[in-house]
């Protein structure tokens, strides 16, 4: 798998000011704006080919990011609206660009050490629709119910659940999956609970580092974090 959708198209509204005149993808953090870590880390797992799903202030992503050969990644450019939600950025942006049976996709506000290979084979040996990346409870994000099988039974979008796994906002996809997502909307309150009912969702547990970046404490605590780790 060395294909990755990545959507960096949202308005970084909890991010402002800086976000009024600076895509969120392009804010900084320990030096490096939140999408050049992403593109190193996926660089680092053998992908090579990343579909960049934009809306908000897309022309300054493009006019920074390039064709992406300084990161020693390809990128192709998938317009969608900012009021598609990730339903819309994912549908445009697979159904334009990607023709790989599996592949990964993700959001573009979290710094990881994930290993994507890990997160390949557990998705091709369980067969499902969808497997997402579980990571650590105790976070304010989706929630989500695993049983003995790795099956999510249950998926909330931001309940208060101390004790439930939380989405990472990292999947590997079938290219089925075309077919459960929306016009418009989020496939956290879309998507995933359809295909959680039918057992369809696969969790991968995974317990490494995990930093992402929503709004300015989130930015003040991830660089601390980073420089701890890398200098």
């Amino acid at each position: 798998m060395d294909t990755a959708v990545v959507l960096a198209g949202g308005p970084g509204i909890r991010l402002k000011p800086l976000t009024d005149k600076t895509p969120k993808a392009l804010v900084e953090v320990a030096g490096k704006p939140i999408i050049q870590w992403i593109f190193e880390w996926l660089r680092m797992n053998d992908v090579r080919r990343v579909v960049l799903g934009v809306a908000y202030l897309k022309e300054s992503i493009a006019d920074h990011l390039g064709d992406g050969s300084r990161f020693g990644i390809d990128i192709i450019y998938s317009t969608h609206t900012v009021d598609g939600g990730t339903g819309e950025g994912f549908r445009l942006a697979i159904s334009r660009y990607v023709h790989d049976d599996v592949f990964f996709a993700m959001n573009s506000d979290q710094i990881t050490d994930l290993r994507l290979q890990d997160l390949a084979n557990f998705h091709l040996k369980h067969n499902s629709m969808a497997t997402i990346s579980v990571t650590n409870p105790h976070c304010p994000y989706g929630h989500i119910e695993v049983d003995k099988e790795y099956d999510v039974t249950g998926f909330s979008e931001k309940p208060f659940c101390p004790n439930a796994a939380c989405n990472s906002g990292i999947y590997a996809f079938n290219r089925q999956i075309l077919d459960y997502l929306p016009e418009k909307g989020d496939i956290e309150k879309t998507t995933f609970p359809i295909l959680a009912a039918s057992r369809n969702l696969k969790a991968y547990p995974f317990r490494g580092i995990f930093i992402t970046v929503n709004t300015h404490k989130d930015l003040v605590e991830a660089e601390e974090k980073l420089k701890a780790i890398y200098g």
